[in-house]
């Protein structure tokens, strides 16, 4: 897979005089993969993802996006990407749903047929048809979260960037929102790159997980090696998921079992172990 994306250790200045550094290892994300940024909040992650989108620039470092400086060059490369930010009420502009899926649509020129074709489209993929004539101002969390992913993928772009989706979600938001960027990436091979400090849900949304600690990545790797290395999460501040704490504990107790990394997979070494269990109970 072809890289997109590549940052080496960035310095960044804000007008406060705050400084904040990403650096360690290279940030590298391959096409089609689904990376996530784990850290706590106030490591860098933000700070990353502005560079990335071109939002800042930096005092030192490299960042190259489809191969253009996106500092420079973002007009460059802008049909390429979408993003949802963390505050979707600041994103959010059109009077109503419909208005603000069509907002870039408009401005590239679409004609009003097509541009009715696509919000329609669009509004079915990401399952909001109904809201399409309400006002973005009254919805709840997880529909403003739906319509703001909308008017992102409005132009079809080949990377989704999303910062903290999962804040302020409910449970079944989280799963609604979870399902619509894997179908995403999956369906329309879209790469996506994901910040969160919520590290029980990191399972389902990535391949390859960038541990990010007071602005230096020091680690990087799939689920299944980033949760084999409970230090390096400790190190980070942050806890295991809680179906990898409860396997290290049996592993502790002399059970011979793997780290699952979602409940399907703990589901089946659960089940494995009761089978051997009443095998050896019935000799």
């Amino acid at each position: 897979m072809s890289e997109i994306i590549k940052v080496r250790c960035l310095k960044h200045i804000y007008p406060d005089k705050t400084e904040v550094s990403v650096c360690g290892l290279d940030f590298i994300v391959k096409k089609g993969n689904r990376v996530v940024i784990l850290g706590p909040n106030g490591m860098g992650k933000t700070t990353l993802i502005g560079h990335i989108l071109g939002l800042l620039k930096p005092l030192e470092g490299e960042v190259e996006v489809f191969g253009k400086n996106p500092s420079k060059e973002f007009k460059d490369i802008r049909k390429k990407i979408g993003v949802v930010f963390q505050n979707v009420d600041e994103q959010i502009i059109g009077p109503t749903v419909r208005d603000d899926i069509a907002f870039t649509l408009r401005n590239e020129g679409q004609d009003n047929k097509t541009l009715e074709r696509k919000v329609e489209e669009i509004a079915a993929i990401i399952g909001i048809t109904a809201l399409l004539d309400k006002i973005p101002h009254y919805l709840s969390g997880g529909q403003k979260k739906k319509v703001a992913l909308a008017g992102a993928i409005s132009m079809l772009p080949e990377l989704l960037i999303f910062d903290e989706p999962f804040d302020g979600l409910d449970p079944k938001s989280k799963k609604e929102m979870i399902s619509l960027i894997n179908d995403l990436n999956q369906t329309k091979g879209i790469t996506t790159i994901i910040t969160t400090h919520d590290i029980n849900i990191v399972p389902y949304i990535a391949d390859v997980i960038y541990i990010l600690n007071d602005g230096h990545i020091i680690k990087s790797g799939t689920p299944q090696e980033i949760f084999s290395e409970p230090e390096v999460l400790q190190q980070a501040h942050l806890e295991a998921p809680i179906l990898v704490q409860l396997f290290e504990r049996l592993r502790e107790q002399g059970v011979k079992v793997n780290i699952p990394i979602n409940i399907d997979e703990a589901e089946q070494m659960i089940y494995g172990l009761l089978k051997r269990t009443q095998k050896a109970d019935n000799r």
